[in-house]
C-alpha cells in the first residue's frame, strides 16, 4: 500500500466509527479477499462462503466501535469474524443434513482428480486448518494469526506446528505393491 492510503487509514477508522459507510468500505475492500479465501477453506462451499464473508462484513460494521486497538488490528480482528461465522455456519442443522449435488463432479471431475493436499485438509479439524490457512496460505504472520484465533503467539504458533505435523503425516507417500 501506498505511504498516503496508509496515512488515511486511520482517519478512515476514526469517520467510519462515526457512521460514515464509504470509509468503512475503504477499509474492509482489501480484507474481503483474504476473508473469502479463509471462509472458503474453513466451509469448502463458495456461495456458503460468500454468505459468510457478507454477514461477517454486515458485523463488523455494526461492531467497528469495539474495535480494540488502531487499524493494524483491522485485519486479524475481521478475520476472527470471519472465522466465526464460518464455525456458525458449520454448527447450523441445514449445513449436515442438506447436501447438494457437487457441480463439479457432475461436470466429470472424480473425487481422486482432487490434490492430496486438498483432501488432506479436508480431513484436519475445522480449527487446525484454520491455523494453516492463516499463516501459510493468508501469509499472515504469528502474531495476527494469534489474535484472530484469540490465543497467545506462543499457543497460535504450537497451533500451527500441530497442524502442520498432522497434514504432513496424512501426506506422506504409501509404498503399493
Amino acid at each position: 500500500m501506498s505511504a498516503a492510503v496508509m496515512e488515511q487509514r486511520p482517519q478512515a477508522l476514526a469517520r467510519a466509527s462515526q457512521g460514515d459507510a464509504d470509509s468503512f468500505s475503504v477499509l474492509i475492500e482489501p480484507l474481503l479477499d483474504p476473508a473469502y479465501r479463509l471462509a472458503a477453506v474453513m466451509l469448502n462451499d463458495r456461495p456458503a462462503a460468500e454468505d459468510a464473508v457478507q454477514e461477517a462484513s454486515v458485523k463488523a460494521w455494526r461492531k467497528l466501535r469495539q474495535l480494540r486497538g488502531d487499524v493494524g488490528s483491522l485485519r486479524a480482528w475481521f478475520l476472527s469474524i470471519v472465522a466465526n461465522e464460518c464455525r456458525m455456519a458449520k454448527r447450523t442443522r441445514w449445513w449436515s443434513v442438506i447436501r447438494l449435488p457437487d457441480m463439479e463432479r457432475q461436470q466429470g471431475d472424480e473425487p481422486e482428480a482432487r490434490s492430496d493436499l486438498h483432501a488432506a485438509l479436508l480431513r484436519l479439524s475445522p480449527d487446525e486448518r484454520l491455523a494453516l490457512v492463516l499463516h501459510f496460505y493468508l501469509d499472515l504472520p504469528l502474531d495476527e494469526v494469534a489474535k484472530t484465533l484469540r490465543v497467545s503467539p506462543s499457543a497460535a504458533k504450537s497451533r500451527i506446528y500441530r497442524a502442520a505435523k498432522r497434514l504432513r503425516a496424512d501426506l506422506t507417500l504409501e509404498e503399493v505393491f
